[in-house]
This record gives structure tokens, sequence and C-alpha cells, in this order.
């Protein structure tokens, strides 16, 4: 999670929502990355999409079964769906996010009958830290 922690940070010095998330398999880092929605103009490139995607280039595949995927905020409805889709084992996030949250808020897609596949979701993994880089980041924003 220091990893994804830091791919955050990366992003708010972007002038990005700070977001990072990092796959993991095999206990090797394959992929990370932070939002870049603003950088790219494009509304998908929430920092697990970039993730995943990344991922899935280097691996040369289009699931990432048995891989682990580490993020500092719970993932939105969007985000859910696209580990499903590839198949995460595991999903851990940091901070919950009540308003635009898709695992345990709003959608909880996992908790869908649609679903075909659900990661094992463990939650507030460092999420103290990763909701202070969050609050830190629109509180400057507001000032």
């Amino acid at each position: 999670m220091e990893q994804a922690l830091t791919e955050a940070r990366a992003a708010g010095a972007r002038g990005e929502v700070p977001v990072g998330a990092v796959v993991v398999l095999g206990g090797a880092v394959v992929a990370r990355a932070g939002n870049r929605t603003r950088e790219l103009n494009d509304p998908t490139a929430h920092a697990e999409m970039l993730a995943i995607r990344a991922a899935c280039a280097e691996l040369g595949q289009e699931r990432l079964v048995g891989a682990d995927l580490y993020v500092t905020l719970e993932p939105c409805a969007m985000c859910a769906a696209a580990i499903s889709f590839a198949r995460l084992r595991r999903l851990y996030y940091g901070a919950e996010d009540p308003k635009g949250g898709g695992v345990a808020h709003g959608a909880r897609f996992y908790a869908q009958p649609t679903c075909h596949h659900a990661p094992d979701v463990y939650s507030d993994i460092a999420g103290r830290e990763a909701g202070e880089i969050l609050r830190d980041f629109f509180a400057a924003r507001r000032d």
C-alpha cells in the first residue's frame, strides 16, 4: 500500500485527485499508476484502470487471475467492474468513499447478482493516511 500512497501523492502533485493503485502478482509489483483524468482528458483514466491496463499489457493477457490490487481510495462502480472483469484475486483499499464508492457504498458492485467475479475485499488499509492525502489536497484547493 505504501507504493500506492506514493502514486497518490504524485497524482496530487500533478493536480490530479490523489489516488494511487498498484497491481501485485506473485509478490512482485507488475504495474502502478496514479489518476491522470485531467492530463489525458479521459474520464476513465482512474488509477485503478491505468494500473489494470498496464498490468495486462506487461503480462500480455486480458485477465489478472491471481493478482491483487492495492488502491488508496474505495473504487468507483466503473473501477469495481474493471476489477471484476480482470478477475483480480484481492482488492485492498485505503479510504472509504461514501459519495463515489462502488464497493462498500453506492452500487456495491460485488453484491449484485449480475456480478460474475468478486475479489476478496479488504478495506481501511492505511485508510487514515490515504484519507489525509485526499483531505489535504481538497483543502488546498479551497484556500
